[in-house]
């Protein structure tokens, strides 16, 4: 099988790929992803906070009314999302043996602005509970009102397939590291 004829959900490394039920708690622990998106040929990738609903197998994620992010949906709603971590740098006696433990997700699918009021409150209150879990609406802060959806994009990416990977060296690896910024 050559590189061309593997899914585009599917990693090359059988051995690294991952389950639904270790994608999905992934989704739930990594803090930060990317959206990859295209215009005219162009690819675009914005760094963005995110929250994962199971019930609706959809990430949500916000933004501008206007800008790059916006208009490349509306002209093409195809993207992939990313989230990854790194783990230690492995040192090797030959630079092709060098590697870094790492885990990521990449999901495929199709991002849509949500019109509707109710829809983009929850999206927004989804990803509120997911990065301020001990703050509650209407005790430590003000519930969203309606003028303020006005002036915020809420997206919701329709997952229509997803693959998880992990490479990890063994716990006894010699000269294993973690990075550190210079």
């Amino acid at each position: 099988m050559n590189k061309q004829s593997i899914p585009i959900n599917q990693p090359l490394r059988k051995d690294r790929a991952k389950d639904e039920t270790w994608i999905k708690a992934f989704m739930q622990k990594v803090p930060f992803g990317m959206l990859a998106t295209e215009f005219e040929g162009q690819p675009f990738i914005k760094p963005t906070s995110f929250v994962y609903d199971e019930g609706e197998h959809a990430i949500y994620i916000h933004g501008a009314l206007v800008g790059r992010m916006r208009t490349n949906l509306e002209t093409n709603s195809r993207v992939s999302f990313c989230i990854a971590e790194m783990g230690r740098l492995l040192p090797a006696d030959t630079a092709m043996e060098v590697g870094v433990e790492y885990a990521s997700v990449v999901a495929f699918g199709k991002a849509e602005v949500i019109s509707d009021a109710d829809q983009a409150r929850r999206g927004l209150q989804l990803l509120l509970d997911r990065y301020f879990p001990q703050l509650k609406p209407g005790t430590d802060y003000r519930e969203i009102l309606p003028h303020e959806l006005d002036i915020t994009s809420v997206y919701r990416i329709k997952i229509e397939s997803w693959s998880g990977k992990e490479e990890h060296a063994r716990q006894d690896y010699p000269g294993a590291f973690s990075y550190q910024a210079p």
